[in-house]
Formats: C-alpha cells, sequence, structure tokens
C-alpha cells in the first residue's frame, strides 16, 4: 500500500479469541477493514492456551499488521469486554501472565495517532469469530511470511 492509500489512514480492527476448553486448543481471527472494504482476514492457531491469551492475541497480532501498513489511526472492535475493560483502565490486570500482552497491546496502541478499543456485542464480530475458529479447526496459521514473527515483538516495541 502506498501512503497515498486512504486504507493506510485508518483501519477497523475485528479481533477474537476462541479456545476449546479454557485453557484448550485455541486460536486468533483478525478481520481488518479500511474505506468499507476489508484490507485483510488473519488467523493463527496458538495450541493450548485460554480464552484470554488468545483475545490478546488477536489483539496484539491485529495491530502488529496495522502498524506495519503504517496505519495512523485504528478503531479495535473485540466480544471480549474482560480485554476492553482492561484496555480502558476500568479493570486491573490481574493474572500474571496476561501482563506482558497487556503491555504489548498497551505499547502498540501507542504506536498511533489515535486508537480506540470498542465492546461489540458478538453477533457484530462474526468475521474474526469465523477466523478464530478456523485456526482452532485447521490447527494453522496464515500470518504473513513478510512481517516479522511475534518472537521479534519485544525488540520492535
Amino acid at each position: 500500500m502506498s501512503e497515498n492509500d486512504a486504507s493506510v489512514a485508518s483501519f477497523q480492527i475485528h479481533v477474537d479469541g476462541a479456545s476449546r476448553g479454557n485453557p484448550g486448543e485455541a486460536g486468533f481471527g483478525v478481520s481488518i477493514v479500511a474505506a468499507d472494504r476489508t484490507v485483510t482476514e488473519l488467523y493463527g492457531y496458538l495450541g493450548q492456551t485460554t480464552n484470554n491469551v488468545a483475545e490478546y492475541q488477536a489483539l496484539i497480532h491485529g495491530l502488529h499488521y496495522a502498524a506495519e501498513q503504517n496505519a495512523k489511526r485504528v478503531e479495535v472492535f473485540s466480544d471480549s469486554e474482560l480485554i476492553v475493560k482492561q484496555l480502558r483502565g476500568a479493570y486491573r490486570v490481574r493474572q500474571p501472565h496476561l501482563v506482558p500482552l497487556y503491555r504489548c497491546a498497551q505499547k502498540l496502541l501507542a504506536r498511533f495517532e489515535g486508537a480506540s478499543v470498542e465492546h461489540v456485542r458478538r453477533e457484530h464480530n462474526k468475521d474474526a469469530d469465523r477466523l478464530a475458529n478456523r485456526a482452532v479447526d485447521e490447527r494453522k496459521s496464515n500470518w504473513p511470511a513478510e512481517l516479522r514473527p511475534p518472537q521479534a515483538w519485544p525488540s520492535i516495541l
């Protein structure tokens, strides 16, 4: 995408995590929309983990993708009330294993000129839900090879 492309200016990022059991087989799904068109759909298999970890992974992957595409503003939509309220400061992050994910998400959100995180009902997050379930069903990911892998993220934050 070029700097002049309107889709670079602002992304709507729909995120969802899925876990079959808690913990259980898990995956994430991300649907990114700009200028009323789907820019990309991403999904990833996470193996055994909790639903909250899967929700955070969806968020982090979506934000990372948007940052790599030089988006200026992001609107994130999630059906996880917990994640949304934690990111807004209404809830503290009490589970120690979620703290690094929360911090990573906060750092990624701060990279944008404008960022919001909104709670949506599950029926308004169907694409991300479909992608998260696809990751679990197929036990695979479609993360773009040209983007840095998650292991490299701490060095870029």
